[in-house]
């Protein structure tokens, strides 16, 4: 649980709904944005713990989940960073890593020798496949116990969704 906001920083009446005060909102908020980075490191070590189960020890689980992100495309470096949450990597680096242990294949455009393409090799498909089939017995776990169910997973979604916009519109407005 968040720490208290003190009452001087607290946002004003204008942001009170029916049934919640500013204070109830802005709480909620907060926690919801610990609960997201807790989930995301709690989703990284899921995907370590499937690794070193496979003994697939040469990954780390955000290189594993680069691959996975990066899917059956074709794209730059650019466009994986912002297709995917490598929270505290460098996407570069993790690239660099991932061609030279054969996962990824990559390719200079022959016009601007600076922008790369990169796309999965055999073995970056088996490592997505791996990290796909760990997501799904998720789903399956998720489903049987009803947890997807209430809320919809669809709603959270869309929240989620919207508030990634709003965090978007914030950065350009202040650029």
């Amino acid at each position: 649980m968040p720490a208290p906001i003190p009452r001087a920083s607290r946002p004003t009446a204008s942001l009170q709904l029916p049934g919640a005060t500013a204070a109830d909102l802005a709480e909620a908020y907060l926690e919801s944005l610990q609960l997201l980075g807790q989930k995301h490191r709690l989703m990284l070590d899921l995907v370590k713990d499937e690794l070193e189960r496979l003994r697939w020890s040469d990954l780390t689980p955000v290189q594993a989940m680069i691959l996975h992100n990066l899917g059956e495309a074709e794209v730059s470096a650019g466009e994986l960073r912002s297709r995917g949450m490598y929270q505290g990597s460098n996407v570069s680096y993790n690239l660099k890593k991932l061609v030279a242990m054969g996962y990824i294949h990559h390719e200079r455009n022959d016009i601007d020798r600076r922008a790369v393409r990169v796309r999965l090799t055999a073995e970056g498909q088996a490592v997505r496949t791996m990290v796909r089939a760990l997501f799904l017995r998720h789903v399956h776990g998720l489903a049987m116990s009803g947890v997807l169910e209430d809320p919809p997973l669809e709603q959270v979604n869309l929240q989620t969704r919207r508030i990634e916009r709003f965090w978007t519109e914030q950065i350009r407005y202040i650029y």
